[in-house]
């Protein structure tokens, strides 16, 4: 077999339908698209929520509360059986699970929770902790360090 001989499988390909060709092929003129109107024209659509020139339904409706998105505090989040699984180190800090790829992003820091287990006293840096996380790693002869 030569790769000029492949080809793919029976039924997996249609052939792609090629509008505005003249006589013959059934899609020439107005191609599909009717008579002018807004849907004839190029580029044509409307984007969502278009009511047809009234007002939408999200414009209507009025707005309530207090959105605080932009200043929302968003943590990197770790447990305690993921510090666990780092053995050969005795000092946690975020740049290390960083580099290590177990987390992906600070956001705004790094909180720890407490899921799992720890066996070994490990210091641990972080900008939260859960008062579950902090229990466990103290009783585990740790330090949880708040930066």
């Amino acid at each position: 077999m030569n790769i000029n001989e492949l080809s793919p499988a029976e039924g997996s390909t249609k052939n792609v339908k090629r509008i505005g060709r003249g006589t013959g092929s059934g899609r020439g003129k107005t191609s599909g698209k009717g008579h002018k109107g807004q849907k004839a024209r190029a580029g044509a659509g409307k984007r969502l929520g278009f009511e047809g020139g009234q007002m939408p339904l999200q414009r209507r409706l009025p707005k309530r509360g207090f959105k605080n998105i932009p200043f929302k505090t968003e943590y990197g989040i770790i447990n305690v059986d993921d510090i666990d699984s780092i053995v050969d180190l005795n000092e946690i800090t975020p740049e290390v699970l960083f580099e290590r790829g177990i987390i992906k992003k600070f956001h705004s820091g790094l909180k720890v929770l407490g899921r799992g287990e720890l066996t070994r006293p490990v210091k641990v840096v972080a900008n939260v902790f859960s008062k579950t996380a902090q229990e466990k790693i103290t009783q585990a002869g740790g330090q949880a360090v708040q930066l």
